[in-house]
């Protein structure tokens, strides 16, 4: 408490331990520190050094660890200071600030099938359920629609297929509006390039709003969907359209 009364929001103190630069707008964040009590699927405020007056909202890719292990997948938004500060100038030692846990996915662990929609680094809260469902007995059937405008944008395609190789009850399905990646060569890419990750006969081709509005409702599913503002609106309104309970839907992104 401040001495004017005023609350003071508690905030934690995390420290880089990797930076891994996978696109020209897009980075993968490694932090250790304090342990910060957010929810798998919760997002939390940030403090960078590089814009120490700035706070942006991320989601944490990991559920919270006691030892403080911390990541988040960071893309850069037009016009966006921090986040591209964040993608480009981000180095170990940095340290950051982490407060204010908010919002969730509240996925049922002995609840119905679970159906996860996410678009680019959307995949960020959905990897830390999963992860949390990893942690239980018997976790339900869960499928996660992973979305990009093309084959690169699918960024975490390695650590996917293995997921989807170490958990059983997993299934992981690609989906990209065009087969062919832009003619323009991404050097952050090519750099990270490995030799696991999904063939094309793995991938759907289409939105993720055109590709699950031709699976049918899904009335009996814990359905979630996270990505951009414009594919989370197109996406849960599709849902919609095909008979899928709203109230059977979590999103952000809106």
């Amino acid at each position: 408490m401040l001495g004017n009364g005023a609350y003071q929001a508690p905030e934690w103190t995390s420290t880089v331990v990797g930076h891994h630069r996978l696109r020209h707008d897009l980075a993968v964040i490694r932090l250790i520190g304090e342990f910060v009590p957010f929810a798998a699927g919760q997002s939390v405020e940030v403090r960078v050094p590089q814009q120490p007056g700035v706070r942006r909202r991320l989601s944490p890719a990991l559920p919270p660890s006691l030892d403080g292990k911390l990541e988040f997948h960071v893309r850069t938004v037009p016009g966006g200071w921090c986040s591209g500060t964040i993608v480009a100038d981000t180095k170990p030692g940095d340290e950051w600030r982490i407060g204010a846990p908010l919002g969730a996915f509240t996925v049922d662990p002995e609840g119905d099938e679970v159906v996860m929609i996410a678009g680019g680094t959307g995949l960020a809260p959905m990897r830390a359920q999963i992860l949390e469902l990893a942690r239980k007995t018997d976790p339900p059937p869960t499928y996660l629609f992973i979305g990009g405008r093309s084959p690169r944008d699918l960024y975490a395609a390695d650590m996917l297929c293995l997921l989807a190789g170490e958990l059983p009850w997993l299934t992981v399905v690609p989906v990209v509006e065009s087969p062919s990646d832009p003619g323009w060569v991404d050097e952050w890419y090519e750099q990270s390039r490995v030799d696991i990750g999904f063939q094309p006969d793995d991938l759907l081709y289409g939105t993720l709003a055109d590709v699950l509005g031709s699976h049918g409702a899904f009335r009996n599913h814990q359905v979630l969907v996270c990505g951009s503002p414009a594919m989370t609106r197109a996406t849960v309104e599709r849902l919609v359209d095909i008979g899928t309970p709203p109230e059977r839907i979590q999103f952000e992104g809106i």
